[in-house]
């Protein structure tokens, strides 16, 4: 299943994308890094699944993703620039009651909105443990190195796996590796006094930091584990019934 593509403006005029699907309760959610919203939430079949529990579920196309602009110019790419596109698709849908989620990079976007002062009902921080959040640009390195290089890495390689995954979702390197650098670290004063109820939702083999370790550390976190390693959870049906398992109980 794929949905018609619509677009919306971020507040320095790129033109940014988003799909929706379903009739309800909007619930926003954010991809990861390198995907896009077709690939993170329809593919495989998260978006079908929170429809059916009564979710208008919206999913943008982060900025040099997807369908959304794919700027080359390093002037695009300032410092939370992600979460403010996030609020900019809130102010051009008119959303004021809502429920708003993230996966990887997307948990990082849906916290900086949150910091900077956005009060959805609930929240969802998915495939993001304690360290990946106070230290976003830990392994920064890795990704400049994929981004840039000219060659295949080797097979089995970290690098070889994040070169494939950035092949099978067609992204475009010049722009990708500005968005590294968009990135703010969140300070524990930043995560406590985050007062949404928040789920922090993480594979059992994710090695983005604790899962328990960020659900302590913001001002109401619940833990909620599920199968998988960072690249594989986000395939299995457990994410959107936790999801909708969060945001209904």
């Amino acid at each position: 299943m794929d949905l018609p593509v619509q677009h919306f403006r971020g507040r320095d005029g790129a033109e940014l994308a988003y799909r929706e699907v379903g009739d309800g309760r909007p619930l926003v959610l954010i991809h990861g890094f390198f995907s896009n919203g077709f690939v993170n939430w329809i593919k495989y079949g998260h978006a079908a699944a929170l429809a059916e529990r009564g979710f208008r579920v919206v999913m943008p196309d982060l900025r040099a993703h997807g369908e959304s602009a794919k700027p080359h110019e390093a002037s695009a790419y300032y410092p939370d620039v992600l979460a403010e596109d996030g609020e900019a698709l809130l102010e051009h849908l008119g959303l004021t009651d809502y429920d708003l989620g993230g996966y990887s990079l997307g948990a990082r976007t849906v916290v900086r909105m949150l910091v900077r002062g956005a009060r959805p009902r609930r929240a969802i921080v998915a495939g993001m443990g304690l360290d990946g959040m106070l230290h976003p640009l830990r392994n920064r390195q890795h990704f400049v190195d994929v981004l840039t290089a000219t060659e295949a890495y080797p097979h089995g390689t970290p690098e070889f796996l994040t070169q494939a995954f950035l092949r099978t979702t067609g992204g475009d390197p010049k722009a990708l590796v500005h968005v590294v650098d968009t990135q703010v670290a969140n300070s524990p004063a930043d995560l406590a006094a985050i007062d949404v109820p928040t789920a922090v939702i993480l594979g059992t083999e994710d090695d983005n930091g604790s899962g328990p370790g960020l659900a302590d550390a913001l001002g109401e976190g619940y833990f909620l584990p599920i199968p998988g390693t960072h690249m594989g959870a986000v395939t299995r049906p457990e994410l959107a019934a936790a999801i909708g398992d969060f945001l209904t109980d």
